[in-house]
C-alpha cells in the first residue's frame, strides 16, 4: 500500500485488525496505464480499450456474457490507502469524508467502473470505460445495471418488494 504524506485538514486512522471478509480475485484487468497518476480520473466510454482477464475456474461464468453491451465491473484497489476518513483531493485544505466522494482513498477500496462490451473472446472481455491501472486485481463483473432483467418477479408480502 501507497503510504503518501497526510495533506493539510486531512485525518487518518489506524486501521483495525484483519479478519472482517475474504475476497477471491477472479481475474486482472490490463489497462495501459502503469502508474495511478497516468490513469484517468474517471473511466471515458471513448477511452483506450483495456482487457479484462477472468481466470480459471471463474473463467466459465462468463458464459453469456456476450449479449450484454455494458457491464459494471467491480476491482479491488490495491495501491490506495485505507485509513483516511477527511480527505483534500484537490490538495487545497477543502476536505471531504471519504464516502462523500469517488476517490480511491477509501476504508475498503473497491473501484466500479460501468464499461463497453467491445468484444469477448475466452477468458478475456474487451472493454472502454475503465480507469484503473493494469494488473489491478478483478473482484467481480455483473451486468449494467439498467440492462438486466430479473429472473422471476418479486414475491408479494416483503417491505422491499416493488409494486
Amino acid at each position: 500500500m501507497l503510504q503518501e504524506a497526510v495533506r493539510r485538514n486531512e485525518i487518518a486512522i489506524s486501521l483495525p485488525p484483519v479478519g472482517d471478509a475474504e475476497l477471491h480475485f477472479i481475474g486482472r484487468i490490463l489497462t495501459p496505464w502503469q502508474r495511478r497518476e497516468d490513469a484517468p480520473r474517471q473511466g471515458d466510454m471513448d477511452g483506450p480499450q483495456c482487457t479484462i482477464e477472468v481466470f480459471s475456474p471463474w473463467s466459465k461464468a462468463l458464459e453469456g456474457i456476450e449479449k450484454y453491451s455494458s457491464l459494471e465491473v467491480l476491482y479491488w484497489l490495491h495501491q490506495s490507502r485505507r485509513d483516511i476518513l477527511l480527505q483534500s483531493p484537490a490538495n487545497n485544505g477543502e476536505v471531504h469524508g471519504a464516502f462523500s466522494i469517488r476517490s480511491p482513498v477509501r476504508p475498503n477500496p473497491i473501484g466500479t467502473a460501468i464499461v463497453t462490451v467491445v468484444g469477448v473472446s475466452g477468458n478475456h472481455v474487451v472493454v472502454r470505460g475503465l480507469d484503473c491501472i493494469d494488473g489491478t486485481p478483478l473482484i467481480d463483473i455483473k451486468p449494467e445495471r439498467s440492462l438486466s432483467v430479473p429472473i422471476a418477479p418479486p414475491k408479494g408480502g416483503h417491505p422491499m418488494d416493488v409494486e
